[in-house]
């Protein structure tokens, strides 16, 4: 699946709900589901700066592929980055480095979020692009 079709699918799941405790339970659920992160990979480099919660993303370069692992000591920034992993996890760089996300407003996550998480989301996205970019960077330096 596209970054586009995985962004469709969420909306797609958020829209079922018209209450937004009902979107932060299915938050809470999607961050309970989230496989956990090895402990080697919560180390210092890791860590999202610009989040209140502490919250880890650690990414793998696999057949041209990024994938990413996640984890955080608070519930709901455990689900958003559920979410993002969703989105971005096996996709190529240059695709995830363009991304425009626009599934995050279309649900309504950035208006319900308070600004502090809203900072973390926008953090967990930058460290995201960044591995992304860094990514696309050393493959075309082994070309």
């Amino acid at each position: 699946m596209t970054i586009e079709e995985k962004e469709q699918e969420i909306i797609d799941e958020f829209s079922i709900y018209d209450d937004w405790m009902d979107k932060y339970a299915y938050l809470i659920e999607l961050g309970s589901g989230l496989e956990g992160m090895d402990e080697a990979h919560k180390t210092e480099e890791n860590l999202i700066k610009g989040c209140q919660s502490r919250v880890w993303f650690h990414a793998d370069m696999q057949d041209g592929l990024l994938y990413f692992t996640a984890d955080s000591d608070a519930i709901i920034t455990k689900g958003i980055a559920g979410l993002l992993i969703r989105v971005f996890s096996g996709q190529k760089p240059a695709d995830i480095a363009k991304a425009d996300l626009h599934f995050i407003d279309e649900i309504g996550l950035t208006q319900h979020l308070s600004p502090t998480r809203s900072n973390g989301l926008l953090a967990m996205v930058k460290q995201i692009k960044f591995y992304a970019i860094a990514a696309e960077a050393a493959s075309q330096n082994t070309k």
